[in-house]
This record gives C-alpha cells, structure tokens and sequence, in this order.
C-alpha cells in the first residue's frame, strides 16, 4: 500500500469532504479516496478530529452529523447569509411540528397514538408531506388490531437539523415541562436555520394559514 504523509492526508480528507455532496463517514473515506493509501482507521480519527478544532473559529465548520462529516455555515452567520437565497423559505404550522416533535420524541410511534397525544386528528396530508420532506419514515407495524404503521425519524432528518444522533435533541421533560418550553419547541425547528448554508429554511409557526403542510389544521398547544 502506497505511503502517505500526514500532511498530506489531512488536505486529502479536507477536499473529500468539501466536494463531496453529501455527507462522508469514515468508512465512506476508507472506501473512496483513501483506498490503497496506507491510513489507519486511528490516523484517519486523528486528522478529522484536527479539521474540526482548525475549522472551529471559522465561518465554515466542519460537523458530524448522522451521515457523516461535512462543512457547513458557522450558526450565528445565518441572518446574513440567509439574504442569499431570494425564495420565500417555507412556513410550518404547528399542528405540523407537533407531529414531528412526537415522532422524533417517541418513535416507533402510530398516527393513533399522535392524536391520543395532541388530542386531535393528524391530517394524511401532514404525514405524507413529512415522508416526502424524507424526515420520517415507516418502521414497521404495530401488533395490535388494524396493525397500524409505526413512524420513526429518518437519517435526513438528523443531518438536516445538524444532528449527530436522537441523543442530542433537547431532553423530552424540559422541552415539555419547563417554564421555558415554548422557547424549547422551537429550538429544535429554528436549528436548520443556524446550521446549513445550503438550504437555510425558516420554520414557524408564527401564521397557521400558511402552512406548507397542513393548511386547514388550525394550530394546538401539545398536551
């Protein structure tokens, strides 16, 4: 296998992941740009985790999310870089983000047990559109009468919030319970808007009769 200086393998990962157009996981590397290369599954740990701290004062960041690594926006750049995009970014009601929050909180979850949750009927249209967003996904069924479809997050839906794993979604009891739960429901939604340049969504909840998803659902507080 053909010998590689550590300078050399630190450019090398850097511009795999900078052109690539998707997230890169170790294994992605190992398997693309660095085969035949005489790289560790330690020495390649190492040189990602030096890009990140290089990257970590800079405007672009390199982040780990469910996928694997890549570069993104610097959060608190987001207002400005957002004037880039002309489209208007789309609204979401709150009967929509109340269904994701549950999903993404208590997955594997039925659309039954949602409604028993929100105490009001879950629009097909609400769950259609997630699944075409690619944020949730069927699982499997349930073992009860009817064997309802269990809905579960997806990959995409970490990597588009810039999360890493369910791990680090905000704790269920506070984001329900505290005094500032509010402010907590909507910091899982606002993340994309701090975090990715190439899409920078803006989800509210602000004006319920413009809802991409869901339009004649009017908003519920979540029980």
């Amino acid at each position: 296998m053909a010998k590689i200086s550590r300078e050399q393998l630190k450019q090398l990962v850097e511009s795999a992941i900078f052109v690539a157009d998707e997230p890169l996981t170790q294994e992605r590397l190992q398997q693309t740009v660095l085969e035949g290369l005489k790289v560790t599954k330690t020495m390649l740990k190492d040189v990602l985790a030096e890009l990140t701290l290089d990257y970590q004062a800079r405007g672009i960041q390199l982040v780990e999310v469910a996928s694997g690594y890549r570069f993104q926006s610097m959060d608190s750049l987001s207002p400005w870089l957002s004037k880039l995009w002309q489209e208007q970014a789309p609204r979401y009601s709150r009967a929509s983000l109340e269904t994701l929050a549950l999903i993404a909180y208590r997955q594997p979850i039925t659309r039954g047990e949602i409604e028993d949750v929100r105490g009001v009927s879950v629009s097909s249209q609400i769950m259609k559109t997630l699944s075409e967003r690619g944020w949730i996904k069927v699982v499997g069924r349930k073992e009860v009468p009817g064997r309802p479809a269990l809905y579960a997050t997806t990959k995409e839906f970490l990597d588009y919030f810039s999360l890493k794993s369910l791990s680090e979604l905000p704790s269920s009891d506070e984001f329900i319970t505290s005094p500032e739960s509010e402010e907590q429901r909507n910091q899982l939604f606002t993340l994309s808007e701090e975090s990715e340049v190439q899409e920078l969504p803006s989800i509210t909840t602000e004006d319920p009769t413009n809802d991409l998803l869901d339009g004649s659902e009017q908003p519920e507080q979540l029980h």
